[in-house]
């Protein structure tokens, strides 16, 4: 019998639309659970005049009667967290009761963010294009076991204790690292012990042993989405190292940052965009250096939900897409942003690379290996028409058709999804996948 799971998540370098993803499929689970990432990653979420920009929140809170749940392998900063609670309260959703927190979870202080930036403005230092929140530095701690988990958090004698010898150390090592004149200012532990201890009396009712919570609502005949963060290749093991994020963004992440069992995966949705896209450094190899990236940017409307930054633009990569649907098992593919293509009269997409004089589709595992590689293009057919909002695969252009047909067949994975446009309610789902979510629900 089928586990009542999804994971859902981003098979590019992110930003692939998963927010409005995970909202048009939330509707019948009973949970959705965010597994990974902190709050440099954004989900927009359109519902007909209002506009959502979740970063913590998992996108299932939008819809009642479902959980949010953020796991611990969440990197957490409580300021932010209880900023972006206010700003949802704001908008008139009730979450009282519908929102935790894992008190596994680990937590970003203000010392994280100071070591990231002072690292990414060093002279001489690589720079990775980090948003430089804290999250790196966080997941370090993580790992070194000096971390602060939300547990830790709301026990204030060892957050007091914590935070006097974790300011002691980092202040230490900025100044080493980066000198008196490029180091930032110490950080004062008493006036963030403040801070933070009232902090915690504030998430003090949202933490839970989610692990068990979610287990619980499996073993009741619910069901749970799993929501990543950021994309396939922005994963620390599996990405573009070290142009990468610091946790674990495919499907494999699902599991140890929920404390659901892998055997509970039911399937895996990976969502793509019918084009690529990239935020900061790293290799890329089909960007497109002319104008009509800057087109791409410009109908896509492509720049950080977070950061605001400009996306980097580039043709469909097949190799990736195929590299990604293997290392996360893809059942289905979404395929977001078809639209953004109506224009063009030819569309490329890659199908392999040449590396050394010889075509492959394997990723180098090196950052060094994709920066010069040569994509190989095959050239498709635009429909030179209109498919914002359809709803009706048979609706769709047949030369649009052709192009999922194309995309679906040399990914590996099925299309289940296409979305046309950034509402809800601009979505196709093709039949096929409807029964497999109906089978989730009725397993």
């Amino acid at each position: 019998m089928r586990a009542k799971t999804a994971v859902v998540l981003g098979a590019q370098w992110g930003d692939e639309g998963k927010g409005k993803i995970v909202d048009v499929l939330s509707e019948r689970f009973s949970a959705v659970a965010r597994y990974a990432g902190g709050h440099n990653a954004g989900h927009t979420v359109i519902i007909g005049d209002d506009k959502f920009v979740l970063q913590l929140i998992p996108c299932g809170v939008l819809r009642p009667g479902c959980k949010g749940v953020i796991g611990n392998g969440v990197v957490l900063d409580p300021l932010y967290f209880l900023d972006e609670v206010d700003r949802v309260r704001m908008t008139g959703l009730d979450i009282d009761g519908r929102l935790f927190v894992s008190n596994r979870a680990q937590v970003i202080l203000p010392y994280h963010r100071m070591i990231e930036l002072a690292s990414e403005t060093a002279p001489g230092r690589q720079k990775i294009g980090t948003t430089s929140k804290g999250i790196g530095p966080a997941y370090v701690d993580k790992m070194a076991r000096s971390g602060l988990r939300i547990v830790d958090l709301l026990n204030a004698k060892l957050l007091e204790t914590h935070i006097e010898a974790a300011c002691a150390e980092k202040n230490a090592i900025a100044q080493a690292l980066y000198g008196p004149q490029n180091g930032p200012i110490p950080l004062d532990p008493a006036k963030m012990f403040d801070e933070y201890a009232a902090a915690a009396e504030r998430i003090r009712p949202l933490a839970a042993d989610t692990g068990r919570m979610l287990n619980g609502i499996l073993a009741a005949g619910g069901s749970v989405m799993f929501e990543g963060a950021q994309g396939t290749m922005l994963d620390i093991d599996h990405g573009t190292y070290p142009y990468v994020t610091s946790s674990s963004a495919t499907a494999g992440g699902a599991a140890t940052g929920t404390g659901v069992g892998p055997a509970a995966i039911g399937t895996v949705i990976a969502v793509t965009k019918a084009y690529v896209t990239r935020v900061g450094e790293g290799p890329f190899p089909t960007e497109i250096h002319d104008g009509a990236g800057d087109a791409l940017r410009a109908r896509g409307h492509e720049y950080g939900a977070v950061t605001g930054r400009p996306r980097r633009c580039g043709w469909l990569d097949l190799p990736m897409l195929r590299y990604s649907n293997q290392i996360n098992s893809a059942e289905w593919l979404v395929v977001t942003k078809l639209d953004v293509l109506d224009e063009l009269a030819e569309i490329p997409v890659c199908t392999g690379y040449e590396i050394n004089g010889k075509v492959s589709d394997e990723i180098p595992a090196d950052a060094h290996g994709l920066e010069t590689i040569k994509p190989v293009y095959t050239t498709l057919k635009g429909w030179r028409q209109s498919t914002e909002g359809i709803t009706e695969y048979d609706k769709l252009p047949q030369a649009a058709r052709d192009y999922l047909a194309f995309q679906e067949r040399e990914s590996g994975a099925k299309i289940g999804m296409i979305s046309t446009g950034p509402d809800r309610n601009q979505t196709i789902v093709l039949p096929e996948f409807a029964a497999a979510l109906a089978s989730i629900h009725a397993a």
